[in-house]
């Protein structure tokens, strides 16, 4: 067999489809394998390039097969689909990411370390937390005002409610057992919420990075730890604004002819970080359309012309390229630099 120079591998559950070529881009490898001979064959294969697609699974095969020696790209799904020709399958598709892997221009995901995905796992578990915490206070809510009991919105509101639903003597026996049922399970939720959300502060506090983060305006420990956790390496951006078009806050170009036509945000990259981004500006801005605090001119003027939120998602696209400069040079937030003013 000629060397082969790079593998493109579609994975699945239990069947890995492997296309390999050689330095004259003729086919060299063909082959399919069973989940448990996967390590096996590539542990006496020498060292070469492996291309996948990163979906489920893609990190802890990256990991793998980085420990015998190979070099791992991943590849987005949708950056990989226009180089898999028409009637697909598993071969096809092991084809278009070898094709795809070897394009100067393609951009890959970055391999990350078993402790930054258990990591991960704290903003994943919270968020699902948060979900169903709010679901079950719905719920709540939804059968006490079926016997006239309603409460004010928030979260805090809700243990009220129950206080007040137990000492309720015109309710049926029935409802306020069904109610303590619920009750329990939602003080249950908030205890695991603050135990993840411990966890989670712990982790900020031990990073520096995050701490740095966290001097920006409208980031908190929260969009901080996300920052680091989901940017193992931000020197993989050329700029801030490769970073932030990333992360979806740059507008949809649909120029052609010559003539420009910018659309609504891409909302490409990791929508969880979008999310937190923008809700994080939101608040700055509420803060100085109260006349709170003090503000950049930019900020100030911004909010003068354009509605609220569309300066959310500007505000966003702005702090993304700020946190960038700071993950990627190792610099301190400096405030003189926004030139603050107090907001009126």
């Amino acid at each position: 067999m000629r060397e082969i120079i790079r593998i493109g591998m579609d994975t699945s559950k239990h069947i890995f489809v492997l296309h390999g070529v050689d330095a004259a881009e003729q086919v060299v490898l063909r082959k399919k394998l069973s989940r448990k001979q996967v390590l096996d064959f590539f542990a006496k294969l020498p060292p070469t390039v492996i291309g996948m697609e990163a979906c489920g699974g893609s990190q802890h095969w990256a990991r793998e097969l980085g420990k015998l020696g190979h070099e791992v790209k991943l590849m987005a799904p949708q950056l990989v689909k226009p180089y898999v020709m028409r009637n697909k399958n598993d071969g096809r598709d092991a084809e278009g990411l070898c094709e795809a892997m070897g394009r100067p221009s393609m951009r890959f995901v970055p391999v990350k370390t078993a402790e930054q995905q258990a990591a991960l796992m704290l903003t994943g578990i919270r968020d699902g937390l948060i979900a169903r915490r709010t679901q079950l206070g719905n719920t709540i809510r939804g059968h006490a005002a079926e016997f006239g009991l309603i409460a004010a919105k928030g979260v805090d509101k809700v243990e009220p409610l129950l206080a007040r639903i137990a000492q309720d003597e015109t309710l049926p026996a029935l409802a306020r057992e069904l109610f303590v049922v619920l009750g329990r399970e939602y003080a249950r939720l908030e205890g695991e919420l603050g135990e993840i959300e411990a966890k989670l502060m712990a982790w900020h506090r031990s990073d520096a990075t995050g701490r740095r983060l966290a001097q920006i305006p409208s980031i908190g420990p929260i969009i901080a730890t996300m920052l680091v956790m989901k940017t193992p390496d931000p020197l993989a951006f050329r700029s801030g604004r490769h970073f932030a078009a990333w992360l979806g806050l740059t507008p949809q170009d649909h120029s052609t002819g010559g003539k420009t036509r910018l659309g609504k945000i891409t909302r490409a990259g990791d929508e969880d970080l979008r999310r937190l981004l923008v809700i994080g500006a939101t608040a700055v801005i509420q803060q100085a359309r109260r006349g709170r605090g003090h503000h950049s001119r930019w900020l100030l003027a911004l909010i003068q012309r354009k509605p609220p939120k569309l300066a959310a998602v500007a505000l966003a696209n702005k702090v993304a390229r700020i946190a960038w400069k700071l993950m990627a040079t190792g610099e301190s937030y400096d405030v003189a630099r926004m030139n603050p003013i107090p907001a009126t």
